[in-house]
C-alpha cells in the first residue's frame, strides 16, 4: 500500500455539506478521503461514499485517532466506532491525529495500540500526523519505521517543514501535506500567480503540483464542485526546476495551526 498523491480532505466540514463535498468529489475521480474522530463527520463521510455507489476497493479511506483515545484500552475500540461510522470493515490508513498532550499517554503505548490494530486487520497502515523529529523517532523505536506509512504535517510555500520532511525521508516515510493552500493565503502571493498565468492554470493547481513534486501527498477540500474539478487537475502539471526554486524561496515559517494544549515543541 502508497499513500495516494491526492486526496480529499473534510476537515470542518459536517452534514450535508460534508456529504456533499465527497460525492461530488468521488463523481469526478477522486478516489481517497481523509477525516479524523474530532471532525464529527465520519458518519456523513460514510453515507456519502455509501451513495455514491464506488466500490469499497477502489477507496482509500484515512481517519486519525483522537488524543481521547490513546490508551491501550480505548483506542482500537475507538477504531472500530469510526469503521461503523464509515461503513467498512477496515480503514486503509489510520493516523495518530496530535501528540498526547503533555505526554498523558507515552508514544509507546498508543503506537504498540495503533500496530495491534494493524495486526487484527482493522487498518492497512498506520501512521502519524503532527510529529516533531523528536516524536518520530520515538514512534520508530517502538514500531519500526517500516510500520509507519506518512506523517501528515501542515506544508505549504509559506511553511516548508524541512527538517521533519528530510528526515522522514530518509527513514522511507511518507510526508501527508495539509492546509498545502494555507488557507488561501499562498493563492495571492505574486510568485504563485505569475507560474500559474506562465502555465495556464490556477494558483491552487500550481500549489499543489509543486507539493506533489516534491513528493508529498495532498489532500485539499472544497465545497464547491467547480474547485474539487479543478484541484484534480493539478495531477496533470509539471512545474520547471526554475519554478520550484521560486516556490521554495518563498518559506518563511508561517505556522497556521498550533493548537496550545496540543502542540508539540516544532522543529
Amino acid at each position: 500500500m502508497t499513500v495516494p498523491a491526492f486526496g480529499l480532505g473534510t476537515f470542518r466540514l459536517k452534514g450535508q455539506v460534508v456529504i456533499d463535498s465527497v460525492k461530488n468529489a468521488l463523481e469526478l475521480g477522486h478516489r481517497a478521503v481523509d477525516t479524523a474522530q474530532i471532525y464529527e463527520n465520519e458518519a456523513d463521510v460514510g453515507q456519502a461514499i455509501a451513495e455514491s455507489g464506488v466500490a469499497r476497493d477502489q477507496l482509500y479511506i484515512t481517519s486519525k485517532i483522537w488524543v481521547d483515545h490513546f490508551s491501550r484500552e480505548t483506542l482500537v475500540p475507538s477504531l472500530k466506532e469510526s469503521l461503523k461510522k464509515l461503513r467498512t470493515d477496515h480503514l486503509d490508513l489510520t493516523l495518530i491525529h496530535w501528540p498526547s498532550p503533555a505526554n498523558e499517554v507515552p508514544v509507546s503505548e498508543f503506537m504498540a495500540a495503533l500496530l495491534d490494530a494493524k495486526q487484527q486487520g482493522l487498518t492497512k497502515e498506520i501512521g502519524v500526523s503532527n510529529f516533531t523529529v523528536a516524536l518520530m523517532k520515538e514512534a520508530i523505536d517502538v514500531v519500526g519505521a517500516e510500520h509507519i506509512a506518512t506523517n501528515q504535517v501542515e506544508l505549504h510555500p509559506y511553511l516548508q517543514n524541512r527538517k521533519v520532511a528530510e528526515f522522514a525521508k530518509s527513514q522511507g516515510i511518507h510526508i501527508t501535506s495539509y492546509m498545502t493552500l494555507a488557507y488561501g493565503d499562498v493563492l495571492k502571493d505574486p510568485v504563485i500567480q505569475h507560474i500559474a498565468e506562465r502555465h495556464n492554470a490556477t494558483p491552487a493547481q500550481v500549489t499543489l503540483a509543486w507539493a506533489m513534486q516534491l513528493g508529498y501527498s495532498v489532500i485539499p477540500s472544497s465545497t464547491k464542485r467547480a474547485n474539487l474539478e479543478s484541484n484534480l487537475k493539478a495531477c496533470e502539471l509539471t512545474l520547471t526546476e526554475a519554478d520550484m526554486q521560486h516556490i521554495a524561496a518563498l518559506d518563511r515559517g508561517h505556522r497556521l495551526t498550533s493548537p496550545e494544549r496540543l502542540a508539540p515543541e516544532w522543529d
